[in-house]
């Protein structure tokens, strides 16, 4: 399985000591599961693409500093290039702003969500199970790190997960598109630095809460899971 990582952002330099940056953080989490994945990386916020859909079998889009309604040339070919993948057939995989490019490339909507941030452990129901959704949960715990959502589904969408913050969590769209706004990938120290960096966007109160949070249990190798169905199914 070649799986194609769509780079929407790096970890800052003085971070890459928690956990790498995503090119390192994905294929770690996915080892897990799929140990014979083999991973192409595309800096698509420096405007590397594949040449086609066609390059990879699945695609992984990763979370991004950005927001997929900026005016930035890369951000316009990226939406254009998600709705190629959907024509294709090929699998897409969403993760956070890459979640919310499904929706936004899709015809959905997203914009800064009116409850602030989404930081640290959050609790997941899940709303429709799928026959991919295996081991079966009915819910689920994972690291989120996110001011935008989703706040409309693109057309024909099915939702799979909420939260009390983020009614639409987890989404898809046919058998190839799926998105999540969560960070299965993110080790929790890393989530922590985010937060700590960050105290003064997000506020104290809600920082304490996230890392707080961070002694909680999380589900992230059942989510790597799911998505390996997903993808093969």
């Amino acid at each position: 399985m070649k799986v194609g990582l769509l780079e929407c952002d790096h970890v800052r330099e003085e971070l890459l000591h928690i956990g790498g940056d995503y090119n390192q953080m994905f294929p770690s989490l996915f080892s897990k599961v799929a140990p014979d994945w083999e991973f192409e990386f595309y800096d698509v916020c420096n405007n590397i693409f594949p040449e086609s859909a066609n390059a990879c079998d699945v695609y992984i889009c990763t979370g991004s500093k950005s927001s997929v309604y900026d005016d930035e040339p890369w951000i316009a070919r990226l939406k254009e290039f998600v709705r190629e993948i959907q024509h294709s057939g090929k699998a897409y995989v969403g993760v956070c702003f890459g979640h919310q490019m499904l929706g936004e490339a899709l015809g959905g909507k997203v914009r800064k969500s009116e409850v602030g941030w989404c930081v640290g452990v959050h609790h997941f129901e899940t709303i429709k199970f799928q026959n991919w959704m295996m081991p079966a949960r009915s819910s689920f715990d994972l690291l989120m790190m996110c001011q935008d959502q989703v706040v409309e589904l693109p057309e024909g969408a099915v939702l799979l997960a909420e939260t009390s913050d983020c009614p639409f969590a987890m989404f898809q769209v046919g058998d190839n598109m799926l998105g999540i706004q969560a960070h299965p990938e993110f080790p929790k120290a890393y989530d922590q630095a985010l937060m700590e960096l960050r105290v003064e966007r997000i506020g104290n109160a809600k920082v304490d809460l996230g890392i707080a949070s961070l002694e909680l249990p999380t589900h992230e190798i059942i989510v790597a899971e799911w998505i390996k169905n997903f993808v093969t199914l």
